[in-house]
């Protein structure tokens, strides 16, 4: 959605006079975040919400602030990060980052908090991504990682279809995001509902600056780069009760 001036001047006039929360359904929006600058601003104040999904991209505020499904997104999330905390930060090549997490790219117009993240030492000591400090200034406190995240992921959920399948992936690779994971664990009308594989769409950058879908084989399999392995994302239905899931590789 794009701001409304005149609705933002009615709602609040000033960032720091009102802590721009959920009042009953309405959220209150600042005047001045439809500028990366301005949106750069609240999202680093006290004044920003808490609570919900809000990005800025290329000029538009997109809101979710849809309750997480439990075994179709956070489920599915919580595995993908396990696995690539044990492939990236335990063999020492870089962090892993779930949730909250701040990604700001400039020539991508772009402010956003994906699902999970992994970035490089080599990315940080390069300067290809930046750790943008807190204003506080306290020793190892960062608020953002500005720049180009070596793998990005996005769980899909009912609220995000159109976001993450058609509005992110092309801002993602103006910012340079080498690959991009997106993970569709709601499964497709008429499949059991014990089916052992979820969706998983791994896309890598390409020369021209748009991604190509790294196309699976018939039994799942997708090949990461950023691995350096084959991998697909399984499913398994615990007694009716919900699902577990792993990614598996090879």
């Amino acid at each position: 959605m794009s701001p409304n001036p005149s609705q933002e001047k009615q709602e609040v006039s000033n960032m720091d006079r009102n802590p721009s929360i959920e009042s009953g359904e309405a959220l209150r929006i600042p005047a001045g975040v439809d500028t990366l600058a301005g949106f750069r601003r609240w999202s680093s104040s006290d004044c920003f919400p808490d609570r919900g999904r809000i990005d800025f991209l290329a000029g538009e505020l997109e809101i979710d602030l849809s309750p997480e499904n439990l075994f179709l997104h956070g489920a599915a999330k919580t595995a993908l990060t396990a696995a690539f905390y044990d492939q990236v930060v335990r063999t020492g090549r870089g962090g892993v980052f779930v949730d909250c997490t701040r990604v700001v790219s400039v020539d991508a117009q772009l402010s956003v908090e994906p699902d999970v993240l992994a970035v490089l030492w080599d990315s940080l000591e390069s300067g290809r991504v930046i750790r943008v400090p807190a204003a506080g200034g306290e020793a190892d406190s960062f608020i953002e990682l500005e720049g180009a995240p070596d793998l990005l992921v996005e769980v899909i959920s009912d609220s995000s279809v159109g976001k993450d399948r058609r509005r992110l992936p092309p801002l993602y690779a103006m910012a340079g995001v080498p690959e991009l994971w997106l993970v569709d664990a709601r499964g497709r009308r008429g499949q059991p509902r014990h089916h052992q594989t979820a969706e998983l769409g791994i896309h890598h950058l390409a020369p021209g600056g748009r991604y190509v879908l790294s196309p699976p084989d018939p039994e799942g399999w997708s090949e990461s780069r950023f691995l350096g392995r084959r991998c697909r994302l399984c499913r398994r239905s615990v007694r009716d009760l919900g699902f577990t899931y792993e990614l598996q590789l090879a």
